[in-house]
């Protein structure tokens, strides 16, 4: 299994069907970390919809959500569960950020971020406009997660 990327590594491309709550319309699409070269992007990677840990993760991603785009960056929330799954999880939490889906979990090996049983350990990579490593948080159990004036603090520290 491969390692998890180190801070200052350019990451390796991927693409992911997902969706993101607009009002009432979940629109559905695919989304490319390549197309977000020219502004950071945070991965919040967790292990699936409508658990405890997760819900409060996304949730408050959610509603920090203005104070991470501030920061001109995207937020994607990332787990193995279909985008049905994230359509209804969003709707039910009215969760703002695209939700994606890796359901056969190659863009969490490619991250060394799988797990025996949970499929995923629960893991934030925040990615610069050049497509580098900037910061990470990987669990090993997956009980914690930053909350998201962390993220936003490391967010103040890329170059403008």
């Amino acid at each position: 299994m491969p390692s998890t990327p180190k801070v200052g590594d350019v990451l390796g491309e991927f693409r992911l069907p997902g969706g993101q709550l607009d009002g009432e319309t979940f629109h559905r699409g695919d989304y490319s970390l390549h197309e977000q070269r020219g502004k950071p992007v945070v991965l919040a990677f967790y292990p699936g919809d409508d658990t405890p840990v997760c819900t409060a993760q996304l949730c408050s991603y959610s509603d920090g959500l203005e104070q991470l785009q501030s920061a001109g960056a995207a937020v994607w929330g990332i787990s193995a569960q279909d985008v049905d799954s994230h359509e209804r999880f969003a709707r039910s939490r009215r969760l703002r950020m695209p939700l994606l889906s890796d359901a056969d979990r190659e863009v969490a090996r490619s991250f060394g971020i799988t797990a025996p049983l949970i499929g995923l350990r629960r893991s934030v990579f925040i990615v610069d406009a050049a497509g580098r490593l900037h910061w990470k948080h990987v669990t090993a159990v997956g009980a914690t997660f930053p909350p998201a004036a962390t993220l936003a603090a490391q967010l103040a520290t890329l170059p403008a």
